[in-house]
């Protein structure tokens, strides 16, 4: 099996193997796939199951033979970096401008600290 499916395919096993269908009730883990047994597994076992189905079938998908399947995705606030929309490559939604305090509200007038400490403004 090609490796982009192999992450995938460890966490599916390991959800499996710590579930109550496998650990309490000694079902084999092909049985908890099946529809009888499948309703009883943990929401993040169902959802790995189909990340594995869509992984499989995106590997015939023709559309994706070029680029491949996707590598199985993190959430980024786990990892610590803030999502966010992109416009243009540039991160939306990260406030204004920071200022020095030297710039006035006006259009094209400006504030400037000079050496002796006093402030001016400038046109």
């Amino acid at each position: 099996m090609p490796s982009s499916c192999k992450d995938i395919r460890a966490a599916l096993a390991s959800c499996l193997q710590s579930s109550d269908c496998v650990l309490i009730e000694r079902n084999r883990p092909t049985d908890c796939l099946r529809p009888p047994l499948l309703e009883t597994l943990p929401t993040q076992c169902q959802q790995l199951k189909r990340g594995f189905a869509e992984c499989k079938r995106g590997m015939i998908d023709m559309r994706k033979r070029f680029r491949g399947n996707q590598p199985m995705a993190v959430s980024k606030e786990l990892e610590g970096e803030k999502g966010g929309q992109l416009y243009a490559g540039k991160m939306m939604g990260t406030g204004a401008k920071a200022t020095g305090g030297g710039e006035d509200e006006r259009e094209g007038v400006e504030t400037v600290v000079g050496l002796d400490g006093e402030k001016r403004i400038v046109r």
